[in-house]
């Protein structure tokens, strides 16, 4: 306390010093020229070493295995070739991805340090009462990667058909019907909220802790139903140990055309999930466009695109600005779902 008094203070004093104190245009003009000559000499220095000139840090948020560090990997050996540089993947997991984040929000706005952060990045400033970084300032959003949708998937024994007659069955029995997520917060459980907000339903959540436990419960029978990803629900539907209701995108999926999407019933409906590369605030912007620009190529190179494709996300690289535009306004979708719904992370 008394060495926040004393900061204070002396930021008040240098205040007033500044207020009452007579300009000398001499030291005006040197200290403008200074800047001046210091900014040219960095800039000749950055010339001097093209970017980059040394290896470059992309941070996964989550451990190793999962979706977000799968992306990383199948498209940093393609930068290292684009480059002529190492781009080399980090996992920094812990905290529903927070610890990453604050890692890539701390790092140098050098181009050397970016992360691949998902959907879950909007869902965050919401969900947490304090977040060590601001989620829009604290970043430089440099391109979105893809998107994804969930897929509705209930157990064979549920006598539900459809979306219709899913909404029927569960305003018939409110607080009955349960469904599975990877945990409170998670891509699946604001599914279900969204799904409850727009359709008056009253479903029970069930949270566990990772999508594995929520999909062995529902295959067993202890849950009805899950919002899950492609991933973790296809090959279970194409065993006929789960049944496929819908998809949660705007648009039916490529890989599952004959499944319809919730929209199709309830009107408005969307909850996709994203992948995006961002940096921490104040990257130059040259490095930003030129990161955007080979990312975007290297997600459209046929293997990659067939890699990313198999695990149900759709490449769709784009600007700088359409990203930073995404993450502001699902940060005020999800703010809202949040709310009405209730959500809270102990």
């Amino acid at each position: 306390m008394k060495a926040t008094i004393l900061v204070e203070f002396e930021n008040a004093r240098r205040k007033s010093r500044a207020r009452f104190a007579k300009p000398d245009r001499f030291k005006v003009i040197l200290h403008r020229s200074t800047f001046i000559l210091g900014c040219a000499l960095a800039f000749a220095a950055g010339a001097q070493q093209p970017y980059p000139s040394k290896p470059v840090r992309i941070v996964s948020i989550f451990p190793p295995g999962g979706g977000n560090d799968a992306i990383c990997r199948a498209v940093a050996p393609k930068l290292t070739e684009r480059f002529k540089q190492q781009f080399i993947v980090e996992n920094r997991p812990g905290a529903n991805g927070i610890v990453g984040t604050e890692v890539t929000a701390r790092a140098a706005p050098d181009g050397y340090t970016f992360a691949l952060i998902p959907s879950g990045h909007a869902v965050n400033a919401s969900l947490y009462k304090k977040l060590p970084y601001d989620s829009i300032r604290d970043f430089t959003p440099i391109t979105l990667v893809g998107s994804s949708a969930l897929i509705l998937a209930v157990h064979p024994t549920l006598p539900a058909k459809n979306v219709k007659e899913l909404i029927a069955f569960a305003k018939s029995r409110p607080g009955q019907l349960t469904y599975s997520s990877s945990g409170v917060g998670a891509s699946g459980h604001l599914a279900g909220a969204q799904f409850d907000n727009l359709t008056g339903t009253k479903m029970l959540h069930v949270p566990y802790k990772g999508m594995a436990l929520a999909i062995t419960d529902l295959i067993g029978g202890q849950v009805f139903m899950t919002f899950g990803t492609s991933l973790s629900v296809t090959p279970h539907v194409r065993s006929g140990r789960l049944r496929a209701l819908a998809t949660t995108g705007a648009q039916r999926m490529k890989t599952m055309p004959d499944t319809p999407t919730i929209a199709e019933t309830v009107p408005g409906y969307e909850a996709t999930l994203w992948y995006g590369f961002a940096g921490p605030a104040r990257m130059p912007p040259e490095i930003v466009r030129r990161l955007a620009t080979e990312i975007g190529a290297v997600l459209l190179l046929p293997d990659v695109r067939e890699r990313l494709t198999s695990e149900g996300l759709e490449p769709t690289p784009g600007t700088p600005e359409q990203f930073a535009k995404l993450l502001v306004s699902d940060m005020d979708r999800w703010a809202k779902v949040v709310e009405r719904a209730g959500v809270k992370v102990e």
